[in-house]
């Protein structure tokens, strides 16, 4: 039986099944923010249509929040970046994920693992959603703009109030 944990977000509620047995450093990751409440209250910070919508690491005002240490790129884990599914976010650093992740919002095959390589590590699933795709697609088409140094900023912050293992 897979974990699952249920963001309750100011859009609605957003259920995601994770998958520990591809990618256990990433869901380990994943469940100790959780477990900690590092997500409650955080925003999600980056929408971009036709993309993702990326979270976990801002307070309201795109004020950051401390994390943890970075954690191993799991890309290789043969998980895809398609429509609704999980992933950690990450700079330009292959190995820098930490508390940030995003869902795609169509299938991003350009995100995927290619090479342990710097392009062509990927972004790593770790999860897929598995009920709230209203709820991602509400978020999905929300008005952007920029504030301070960011682009893809939703105008209206929408609110991870909670995330809750279920």
């Amino acid at each position: 039986m897979s974990q699952q944990v249920e963001l309750q977000t100011s859009k609605g509620n957003i259920r995601i099944e994770l998958d520990e047995t591809k990618a256990p450093e990433s869901v380990k990751n994943f469940l100790a923010y959780v477990n900690k409440g590092h997500y409650n209250g955080t925003v999600f910070h980056r929408v971009i249509k036709g993309f993702m919508v990326q979270g976990g690491g801002f307070e309201p005002g795109m004020k950051q929040k401390p994390t943890d240490a970075p954690i191993k790129n799991e890309a290789n884990n043969g998980l895809k970046n398609d429509h609704y599914t999980l992933a950690m976010a990450r700079t330009s650093d292959p190995h820098s994920a930490t508390a940030q992740f995003f869902i795609n919002a169509t299938d991003n095959a350009f995100l995927n693992f290619k090479s342990e390589s710097a392009g062509g590590w990927g972004y790593a699933v770790f999860g897929k959603v598995v009920s709230g795709q209203d709820v991602v697609d509400a978020i999905e088409g929300v008005k952007t703009g920029r504030k301070g140094f960011n682009d893809d900023v939703p105008l209206e912050d929408v609110v991870i109030q909670q995330a809750v293992v279920v």
